[in-house]
């Protein structure tokens, strides 16, 4: 009995044994590659399988998902021999799980001694700024002959990055000095830049000023000289209109003889030596003047003759005064700018008297 007991123990050991070997759950996104006596036989699919036992075995169990591979940092020489540490991220994918198992031995590190190669023929091929500059152009160039290769074995290569570029400490310190320079040169240009644009916005600025003032003038000096022609013309309508006498005119310059004398703008005189000839000769159209035609003082004029001939005499005798000081002052002038020893001025004309410029003698015939 107790045979009989270990037998059916032993078989029922080996009935589960062979259930066992007999049926393969497969999961999803995976693949077994199946041998028979040492010889491939088929490639289990996701899901419940049957093997025979002890004759089929399963070879390998490929995972058919994505898989992302992070190398080590490799050091790879420029065409300007630096030395630079290259890292890489790999991205690939089995889609053929036969050729992935018999076409090569280890598939993953095949694909990272062939990385490895291609970074540094790719790399080696360019100099420091341009490798750092590249990558997107390093990435395709990796991609296309990683997946040309590994084709071959069954394995989609999808996608290739570098990780990062590490340059050797001093030159990292000479590109961030190089940095440093050309982040000054900008702000020095946009500096430039917006001093130049301030002194154009001034410069326009007082000019279009300059303009308005300019302008500004021209429209005032305009108006005045408008008002002054305005005022000239109304002036000569009421002389015109008033129609003045000879005497009144002459009595008016008698009268504006000495300010005119007195101007301070008035250094130096040149007075003609026929001067008091010709205020004799006023003082005789002053005289003569009452006895025109059309020209008989008004009953009005004649009670105020004696105001008026007062004011004569006194603007007269003023006239006279001015004339004496001019002369002394041309005999002084012509005294220094001779030196005492050049020729002599113009002779002293005789003294004019207030009685003479009233009193003409012409007047007198005229009256006799």
């Amino acid at each position: 009995m107790e045979i009989a007991a270990i037998l059916l123990i032993a078989i029922a050991v080996i009935v589960v044994v062979t259930l066992v070997k007999a049926v393969r759950i497969v999961p999803q996104q995976r693949q077994d590659v199946v041998e028979r006596l040492g010889k491939y036989k088929r490639t289990l699919s996701p899901g419940l399988n049957l093997l025979v036992p002890y004759i089929d075995a399963v070879r390998t169990k490929v995972d058919m998902r994505e898989q992302v591979v992070s190398f080590p940092p490799q050091p790879v020489i420029t065409s300007d021999n630096l030395v630079v540490s290259i890292d890489t991220v790999l991205y690939f994918k089995v889609v053929d799980s036969v050729r992935a198992t018999y076409e090569i031995s280890n598939f993953l590190q095949a694909i990272e001694q062939l990385t490895v190669t291609t970074l540094r023929n790719v790399i080696g091929s360019l100099d420091l700024e341009r490798a750092l500059t590249s990558r997107e152009e390093i990435n395709r160039h990796l991609s296309g002959v990683l997946d040309e290769t590994t084709g071959r074995w069954g394995i989609k290569v999808t996608r290739v990055e570098i990780k990062a570029i590490e340059p050797p400490p001093s030159i990292r310190d000479s590109m961030e000095k190089q940095m440093r320079a050309e982040r000054d040169r900008r702000a020095a240009i946009l500096n430039a830049e917006g001093l130049k644009q301030s002194q154009i916005l001034t410069a326009e600025g007082e000019k279009q000023a300059a303009v308005l003032r300019a302008d500004g003038d021209r429209q005032a000096r305009i108006l005045q000289a408008e008002g002054q022609a305005k005022a000239i013309r109304t002036v000569f309508d009421a002389i015109h209109q008033a129609n003045p006498s000879q005497k009144v005119l002459a009595y008016q310059y008698l009268q504006a003889l000495p300010q005119i004398a007195n101007g301070s703008a008035n250094k130096v005189w040149i007075v003609p030596a026929e001067l008091t000839k010709a205020l004799e000769g006023m003082g005789g159209a002053l005289g003569g003047l009452a006895g025109m035609v059309g020209d008989a003082p008004s009953p009005e004029a004649s009670r105020g003759a004696g105001e008026v001939e007062r004011e004569a005499a006194e603007a007269a005798q003023a006239a006279a005064t001015a004339a004496q000081e001019i002369h002394d002052e041309v005999r002084v002038a012509e005294a220094q700018a001779t030196g005492g020893n050049g020729p002599q001025g113009l002779p002293a004309p005789e003294p004019v008297s207030p009685e003479s410029l009233l009193n003409d003698p012409a007047d007198h015939r005229e009256r006799g």
